[in-house]
């Protein structure tokens, strides 16, 4: 049976049963609460799986807030039953996942029974992408922003990489500051090793720009074309996911 594991003082995780090739091992369900706190903010309740909401509850206890940190299916497909069991309100930078409460604003501090959440809005996997950084915990939130294996997809048009590198160059430093000492990603393991990570994700967007170039350069002339070029190692099921982030980086060579 999945259970909630503590990752620090004021963070644990839920596992959801939704593993899969854009998912890693399922999606991470978050609970956060200040110690000897009475009740919890959930992000990203998750998979409308009643297992998986039920194994939450009983792991968060007294819920007064559900947090999106993007609008993403294996996201926020709970919002309505997790939002009928807890009678909470919910929150995200997108309206269409707000209830009872108003948008996430970027800079905002929200404070639950003593825990601190900083806002700090990170489009670019998303339009609505937004990360927390609880600061008394050193714990960033990343959603899919960061992910604790791999790196993320940018899928053009939602995706746009130009605002996704300066959201990669913001949260690099407030790692350089120390207010960020782990990641809590959206899929995929926790990580403690945040600058190296961050450093080899803005590496890596380098690499796939200039591959990207190189292959226009050669003659490509669609997404199709350069993913043939560039992403030829890589299976074919993900071809699709890697046109539209082939797409995205075509947009921001343009600029």
């Amino acid at each position: 049976m999945t259970v909630a594991t503590v990752v620090s003082d004021r963070t644990s995780c839920v596992l959801a049963e939704n593993p899969g090739v854009m998912t890693l091992e399922g999606t991470n369900t978050w609970i956060l609460r200040e110690p000897g706190a009475r009740r919890s903010v959930v992000v990203d309740p998750g998979p409308a799986d009643e297992r998986h909401l039920q194994t939450v509850l009983a792991a968060s206890g007294e819920v007064a807030l559900i947090l999106f940190t993007h609008r993403h299916f294996d996201h926020t497909e709970a919002l309505g039953r997790f939002a009928e069991l807890t009678g909470a309100s919910a929150r995200a930078i997108d309206p269409e996942f707000c209830r009872d409460a108003d948008v996430l604003v970027d800079g905002e501090q929200i404070e639950v029974d003593g825990l601190a959440i900083d806002v700090i809005a990170t489009p670019g996997h998303t339009t609505d992408s937004v990360c927390l950084l609880l600061p008394e915990d050193g714990s960033l939130l990343s959603g899919d922003t960061i992910l604790g294996r791999g790196t993320t997809i940018i899928a053009h048009p939602d995706g746009v990489l130009g605002s996704y590198l300066d959201s990669l160059a913001h949260i690099r430093e407030l790692v350089e500051e120390g207010m960020v000492q782990r990641i809590l990603p959206g899929h995929g393991p926790v990580i403690d090793q945040p600058a190296a990570v961050v450093d080899f994700y803005l590496e890596h967007r380098a690499e796939r720009l200039d591959q990207v170039r190189q292959a226009v350069e050669a003659g490509a002339s669609s997404p199709r074309e350069v993913v043939e070029a560039v992403y030829a190692d890589v299976d074919q099921s993900l071809w699709p996911a890697a046109e539209l982030s082939v797409a995205a980086q075509l947009d921001y060579l343009r600029l």
